[in-house]
């Protein structure tokens, strides 16, 4: 197979996760397909070389990211970006499209844009306020919530909670929500298994938690707080404003 060949199969490979990126960014299916098409018209007017030059080049970080480009925090990262920020970062770090080339649509200088990249992709990764030990600790009882209330495990469920675990929800009901006790925590929790489905582990405030997205659009945000691996404490938030406020990241893989 020759390089013309290898690069279109590749590029075919990750249509579709290039379209879900697009389509995130502009809102449009339509707009998000002409994107997709036209970061190909210019892929295959390069030189075959010149793209394989680049690839050698690419930061393992990076492509990490780009790997889990439409995973679901991902999506909500992006949607706290500043329209700037995401254009550049999206535009450079995916689509791989030069700095001097995305200047002018942002009416900005190419060490301005590369600075705009730079910061979206510090927001992107997000920086621990624990220990990695500790991060690694609370993501697996995290993750193992998760799972128990997407499974309807309820038992599982329970053994991760305090017997005197105090949850707070401010929104969606209209008044602030108070429950206590792992029993009663654990059937709340059953009771939004196909919520679940739209949640997934995120960097919020430094520390592990879980975001729910239905369809990419951030809706709430669980923050736990952790005793000898036992749940003692979940604070739900979905009031808007209070969750314009969070510092929310992707965790790496």
């Amino acid at each position: 197979m020759d390089g013309r060949a290898a690069l279109t199969e590749r590029f075919e490979e990750h249509r579709s996760r290039l379209r879900a990126v697009s389509y995130r960014m502009l809102g449009s299916l339509s707009e998000a397909d002409d994107a997709v098409q036209e970061a190909w018209l210019r892929l295959n007017r390069a030189d075959v070389g010149e793209v394989a030059g680049r690839e050698d080049t690419v930061d393992p970080e990076q492509e990490a990211v780009m790997a889990d480009s439409v995973g679901l925090a991902l999506l909500v990262v992006l949607d706290t970006l500043t329209p700037a920020e995401r254009l550049a970062f999206v535009l450079h770090d995916l689509f791989a499209v030069s700095f001097d080339e995305i200047a002018p649509l942002l009416g900005r200088t190419s060490a301005a844009t590369r600075q705009l990249a730079s910061r979206a992709r510090r927001r992107v990764k997000g920086a621990p306020l624990v220990s990695e030990g500790d991060l690694t600790r609370r993501r697996r009882v995290v993750e193992a919530f998760l799972a128990a209330t997407r499974g309807g495990n309820f038992d599982d469920l329970v053994s991760l909670l305090h017997p005197d675990v105090v949850l707070r929800a401010v929104g969606p009901t209209p008044r602030p929500l108070v429950v206590t006790g792992a029993v009663t925590v654990a059937k709340g929790a059953m009771a939004a298994m196909q919520r679940a489905r739209s949640t997934q582990p995120a960097l919020v405030d430094g520390t592990v938690g879980l975001a729910m997205a239905p369809l990419g659009r951030l809706f709430l945000v669980l923050e736990f707080t952790i005793e000898d691996d036992l749940i003692t404490g979940i604070d739900i938030t979905a009031e808007p404003e209070r969750l314009a406020g969070l510092e929310l990241a992707v965790l790496d893989a």
